[in-house]
């Protein structure tokens, strides 16, 4: 029995799963629910929203569990966007890639957008974790800018413009061309990520990345092999975020060099804080909370005054420097509160940012 003013553990835990099995029955119901209040351009919005969430959720798992501030995690995104749109490009086309045909088959391009994620994420992860600190987010940040600076310079694929899809990936029997239907596969994707990342974390290979972060020198210490569970865990967050960008394609019909620039790794960064670090549902939060304010706030304000809209961030900067004040553990902490008040998710970030003295290999 919990002591006055404590939380009962039980409790919190049955009004969790309630809230949970309550917005889940949301989520379900949100498309019918659009479409009844006349606001059927919600479920594709919604559906963004659910891409980001799943590329903020895979970043959680390297930063919230693991410690790791990657400047660089909208690269993998960007890889997996434009897996789909080169594959697009030949299938329309007509010519081959490396000898291979072109595809728009999703069974083929979204497992492929998550491998070349993933084998991306090996290669940067496998030079950047050798170092920590300052010189892991420089690194994973130049390793974001060359790519988009190649993607930049290859003209075929439409350089600077882009690549504009004439339609989504196909499925057998199910038409992801609709809006519905597409965001339930979206939907579906996300819950099996979110299972599958509460698994890792879980697991015996999720307290040693969560103990690295703490203290990496004394998991070493004790026969752990830090850089690879590390390793590891970066890859199977690339490939995350290489289907969350193979989704985003689809979502947005579109392929550009902004998928990869470091300002989106940056919006990934604040939907993770400010849905809450090392929570995984807490980032589903934050994109959603993101999201939607760069939606609201520029109607808002231009029916303050018209044109005053077009400044909107003036207005997003302070609310996000509030949230995080007052609410220490993010969008998700204002739900859970079994936690302590803590050191706060940007003091969380911080702490995560500030150097030690040199890099150490294997860290």
């Amino acid at each position: 029995m919990a002591e006055p003013g404590e939380t009962d553990p039980a409790a919190g835990e049955r009004r969790l799963r309630r809230a949970g099995l309550a917005l889940l029955a949301f989520l379900i119901a949100l498309p019918w629910l659009a479409d009844a209040a006349g606001v059927g351009f919600y479920t594709d919005l919604s559906a963004k929203i659910l891409v980001f969430a799943l590329a903020a959720v895979s970043l959680d798992l390297i930063l919230g569990y693991g410690g790791l501030v990657s400047f660089g995690h909208a690269a993998f995104v960007g890889v997996g966007a434009y897996v789909v749109g080169i594959l697009f490009f030949h299938d329309f086309d007509g010519s081959t890639l490396f000898g291979l045909p072109g595809t728009v088959d999703a069974l083929v391009v979204w497992p492929l957008a998550a491998l070349v994620g993933g084998l991306f994420a090996l290669v940067v992860g496998a030079i950047s974790l050798r170092t920590s600190g300052v010189y892991f987010i420089m690194i994973t940040l130049a390793f974001a800018q060359m790519l988009y600076y190649l993607v930049v310079a290859l003209r075929r694929y439409g350089g600077d413009d882009g690549i504009a899809l004439w339609g989504r990936s196909e499925l057998p029997v199910i038409d992801l061309n609709d809006d519905t239907t597409f965001y339930y596969v979206v939907l579906a994707i996300l819950l099996a990520f979110l299972w599958l990342a509460r698994r890792i974390v879980r697991s015996r290979f999720g307290r040693v990345l969560r103990g690295a972060k703490d203290n990496p020198r004394r998991m070493a210490a004790m026969g752990y092999p830090v850089y690879r569970y590390r390793l590891t865990a970066f890859a199977i967050a690339g490939a995350a975020a290489g289907l969350s960008g193979a989704l985003l394609a689809n979502s947005t019909e579109y392929v550009g060099p902004a998928f990869m620039h470091w300002s989106r790794s940056g919006e990934l960064i604040v939907m993770v804080v400010l849905g809450g670090m090392g929570t995984l549902i807490g980032p589903v939060f934050g994109a959603a909370t993101l999201i939607l304010m760069e939606e609201w706030l520029p109607e808002l304000m231009n029916a303050i005054r018209p044109g005053l809209g077009e400044h909107w961030q003036i207005v997003l900067g302070p609310i996000l420097i509030l949230i995080v004040l007052y609410a220490p553990r993010g969008v998700w902490g204002l739900i859970d509160r079994r936690g302590g008040k803590g050191d706060g998710a940007l003091g969380a970030l911080i702490a995560r940012l500030a150097p030690r003295s040199r890099p150490e290999p294997g860290e």
